[in-house]
């Protein structure tokens, strides 16, 4: 029996940081692990980024792209100088049984219409919806129209679309109408990269990991820092990653917390983690009224991961979530809010119980591999509902720990 071979087509892949490369990663891992013979047709790394990530039977293939000032590869150019070559390798390369593609909804056009040429099945891995972020941060009407459509299109040539959590998957059902085939994997941490670090103590500082866009609105921990600069000039907070407002949160920290705050860009997760583990907080948000209140942002549970309380602002089951088991702070997207949850970060100390308990507690709840599992088998249904037979390993049904659901 030959091994199912499949194609992972997507602009972000680790080590380039973030929530959709992690989840690729592990997903490809998971993959390999059950005997499928895993290709990864992505981009080359940012610069600062080093290439070094590889498992046994994944194949990557990287194409040089073109990123904005933030290193990151976003807008129609950037878009384009992806999706052009790969209509050509996915043409060229060996037959896959099945191809696994990421937004945006360009990629999964280019992966459509290749599949309907080769005759191949594919899983769209819906993180989010484009046309619904577009919408939120105020892109105009025709542009949001005519994604929404290409959105749609994409999406529906799919044998299977992977959402993230319920709220997504009602978004999709939404988007493409009844019959279509969405699976809640569910969304995680890889608690291999996160996790507690051995420390000489915690600092009073705190740390951001992730996108610095509209939707996430980081500069409410800017604003709320402010205050928390004037009462302790010990303390710091760190910016990690990319966005289109890094740019404007950096002016505003030179204007509410000069040499406090700083921006230190892309770095390995491992960094992160390192820098999580001695912090008295991690930080997440969701700006309220963008069009995503239903959503979880992943980098909260990279911070219970590392056995770090988390300060969450914004609405949505990641509030409740917080609250309801003891992770840290949840509060309104409100600087004062954050700033009174800064001060009470800075009071307490983190017991190494209360540590071990955060990190566990995301093992069991928000691994990475067990969103890993559940996306694995639904991308080899697909290839096994076109005559390819699944690889066998593990016992796909075995029992898996909970995931947190919207």
């Amino acid at each position: 029996m030959s091994a199912t071979r499949v194609t992972i087509a997507s602009r972000i892949f680790p080590p380039e940081p973030g929530a959709a490369a992690y989840r690729l990663g592990s997903l490809a891992r998971r993959l390999a692990r059950h005997g499928a013979e895993v290709e990864v047709l992505t981009t080359t790394p940012p610069r600062g980024v080093p290439e070094g990530w590889g498992a046994d039977g994944i194949r990557l293939r990287r194409w040089p792209v073109l990123r904005d000032r933030g290193g990151n590869v976003r807008g129609y150019l950037q878009y384009a100088s992806f999706d052009v070559p790969l209509l050509a390798r996915l043409l060229l390369s060996r037959r896959p049984d099945v191809v696994v593609v990421e937004p945006p909804p360009t990629t999964g056009a280019v992966v459509r219409i290749v599949g309907a040429l080769r005759r191949v099945p594919y899983a769209y891995y819906a993180g989010d919806i484009s046309s619904t972020a577009a919408a939120g941060i105020g892109v105009p009407r025709p542009v949001v129209v005519a994604l929404r459509a290409l959105e749609r299109w994409a999406m529906r040539g799919a044998a299977v679309v992977l959402t993230v959590s319920t709220g997504v998957a009602d978004d999709v059902r939404q988007l493409v109408g009844a019959g279509h085939r969405v699976v809640v994997v569910g969304t995680g941490v890889d608690t291999d990269t996160f996790r507690p670090l051995p420390h000489d103590g915690s600092t009073p500082t705190f740390v951001y990991a992730g996108t610095m866009s509209e939707l996430q609105g980081a500069e409410v921990f800017v604003r709320a820092f402010g205050q928390i600069a004037a009462e302790r000039p010990d303390a710091r907070l760190r910016m990690y990653g990319q966005g289109v407002q890094t740019g404007r949160l950096n002016q505003l920290a030179d204007a509410v917390a000069p040499g406090q705050v700083s921006f230190p860009g892309r770095v390995p997760g491992e960094v992160i983690a390192a820098e999580l583990s001695r912090a008295s907080a991690g930080l997440a948000s969701l700006r309220p009224g963008m069009g995503y209140d239903y959503a979880y942002p992943t980098k909260m549970f990279a911070v219970t991961a590392c056995g770090t309380p988390v300060i969450y602002a914004g609405p949505g089951p990641g509030h409740e979530l917080v609250r309801a088991h003891g992770l840290g702070w949840a509060c309104t997207w409100s600087p004062d809010e954050v700033a009174e949850a800064m001060r009470a970060a800075l009071r307490r100390t983190t017991s190494s119980e209360e540590s071990d308990r955060l990190a566990a507690w995301t093992r069991a709840s928000a691994s990475q591999d067990s969103v890993a599992d559940k996306a694995a088998t639904a991308v080899l249904g697909a290839a096994a509902a076109r005559g390819v037979n699944a690889p066998t390993g593990e016992d796909w049904t075995g029992s898996r720990p909970p995931r947190p659901s919207a």
